[in-house]
């Protein structure tokens, strides 16, 4: 006899990075959300260690930074390009595309870090759980998905033997991975793939850290040889991972002795008495690919089930979580009333070109050698720029000032902005913040003008008084909520 039909309002299929972020979002919204993890227990592997200004700033904002900061690494997210690690000394940095410590303190009230995947999941599923409104089942399947009008019928298999069981949503967001359970049964196939080789990965420990001393940094290239090796740290106290290409016609990976795989580490390390423990050794292929497209009536694709990159450029952790907020965040506003359903349609219109951007940039064999400048843009997204203010208790960012609804950033004079938020008809909260004359200007206001804010920092609509906006801003929100279509029919 079949069990009765769970029902959730969003269920997201794989509690990784991309998962976890979308249904965080979701809940502290208070949407009823179920994630659904093959997965009995969270990554045990590092996986990616480089995060970006943006995933920190996003961190940040629900007060998870101090807490991810204790697996923090403490280095420059640069590659350090040396001979061996011996001669670090005689080594130099490169630009990967991250800013530095002291960049990053003119751009952003954070800064990038270095910690891996298997420290980051807890966090997040931790944080998760905290809400009411979130559940997480581990040891669950999704065999099957069908679409009905207003919603997904999926079926599961649970883990040990539990039978098959049905759970309805209103909408369903494959997080799952490169092999996408999801993406394989909505057929939805690839606007671009192509399998570029494959490395050697060794996951190891080893007191690394007393030899290069001063020079820490995310990623170490070693010059020298015909096909240089890396060097990766990958966590807290000795964790690292050594990488270099692999020719199949070598035979198999399986049959590689530990011997062999330590002497070549020394070897690459310049101290030949290093002492190595190896934790695994794995064929560890790398390619692209990009979804064709990134929803199928009420199902989305975030992550890697959206877009696969390379370890080129790193990043492929942080698109997949600026992918889940960007979601999750937009469902929210559509079950809490705030949205038509047509602002989904801007999920894959939004996130499509930089998924596109980072895999060019990540088949590219230079990909991973960036400008800051060109490669900024991509992870922050268009927001507006990060100025200090005065607080309270401490000085707060320009970021700070925004809400889950919208924003309307003012000058000194705030009282007709007000007035003129609380007259606009609009199913979304429109908070007026006043900030000083110097960094209105700075952000581009005049001095009686105002700037409309989406909660992710991109702008909206500018004005440069309240008697123009009188009869723009209805017309900006609805474009918002409503789509560009209304908006027209409006002004019209």
């Amino acid at each position: 006899m079949q069990s009765k039909v769970k029902e959730s309002q969003v269920v997201i299929v794989g509690a990784g990075p991309a998962g976890l972020t979308a249904a965080i979002a979701l809940a502290r919204e208070g949407i009823r959300t179920l994630v659904l993890e093959r997965r009995l227990h969270p990554s045990r592997e590092p996986r990616a260690t480089a995060i970006s200004t943006s995933t920190m700033e996003l961190m940040r904002s629900w007060g998870l930074e101090a807490e991810l900061r204790e697996g923090d690494l403490d280095v420059e997210l640069q590659p350090w390009i040396t001979e061996t690690l011996a001669a670090a000394g005689a080594g130099h940095a490169s630009d990967a595309g991250f800013p530095t410590r002291e960049q990053s303190t003119v751009i952003s009230p954070t800064a990038p870090a270095a910690f891996p995947q298997d420290h980051l999941e807890p966090v997040l599923e931790r944080h998760l759980r905290s809400f009411s409104t979130a559940r997480v089942e581990r040891g669950v399947e999704v065999i099957g998905i069908r679409h009905f009008p207003d919603g997904v019928l999926l079926t599961v298999r649970d883990a040990g033997g539990g039978g098959e069981r049905q759970i309805r949503s209103r909408y369903v967001i494959g997080a799952d991975g490169v092999r996408s359970t999801v993406r394989r049964t909505l057929g939805i196939p690839a606007a671009r793939r192509e399998e570029l080789g494959a490395s050697l990965g060794v996951s190891f420990r080893a007191p690394l850290w007393e030899l290069l001393g001063e020079y820490r940094y995310a990623i170490y290239w070693l010059t020298g040889r015909e096909r240089p090796p890396v060097f990766v740290p990958a966590g807290l106290p000795d964790r690292w991972v050594f990488a270099t290409y692999w020719d199949p016609a070598r035979g198999a990976v399986e049959d590689l002795a530990p011997s062999d795989v330590t002497a070549w580490i020394r070897d690459a390390a310049g101290y030949e008495a290093l002492d190595v423990r190896i934790d695994r050794i794995a064929l560890v292929p790398f390619g692209v690919d990009l979804a064709e497209r990134f929803r199928e009536a009420n199902v989305f694709l975030i992550g890697d089930a959206a877009h696969r990159v390379t370890p080129r450029g790193a990043t492929g952790l942080n698109t997949a979580i600026r992918d889940g907020y960007d979601l999750g965040s937009k469902l929210a506003w559509v079950l809490r009333g705030w949205a038509d359903e047509v602002l989904l349609d801007s999920y894959d219109a939004e996130r499509r070109p930089v998924a596109e951007h980072n895999v060019a940039r990540s088949a590219d064999p230079t990909g991973s050698l960036r400008p800051v400048t060109a490669e900024l843009r991509a992870d922050l997204g268009g927001r507006i720029p990060h100025l200090w203010l005065p607080g309270d208790d401490h000085p707060i960012s320009t970021l700070d000032l925004l809400g889950n609804g919208l924003t309307l950033i003012t000058g000194p004079e705030a009282e007709p902005w007000e007035a003129l938020a609380a007259a606009t008809e609009a199913p979304v909260p429109v908070a007026v913040r006043s900030v000083d004359e110097l960094t209105a200007t700075a952000l581009g206001i005049a001095r009686n003008g105002a700037l409309l804010v989406r909660p992710d920092g991109v702008p909206a609509g500018l004005w440069t008084d309240p008697d123009r906006a009188a009869t723009e801003l209805p017309g900006a929100v609805t474009a918002l909520t409503e789509g560009p279509r209304r908006a027209a029919a409006l002004a019209a």
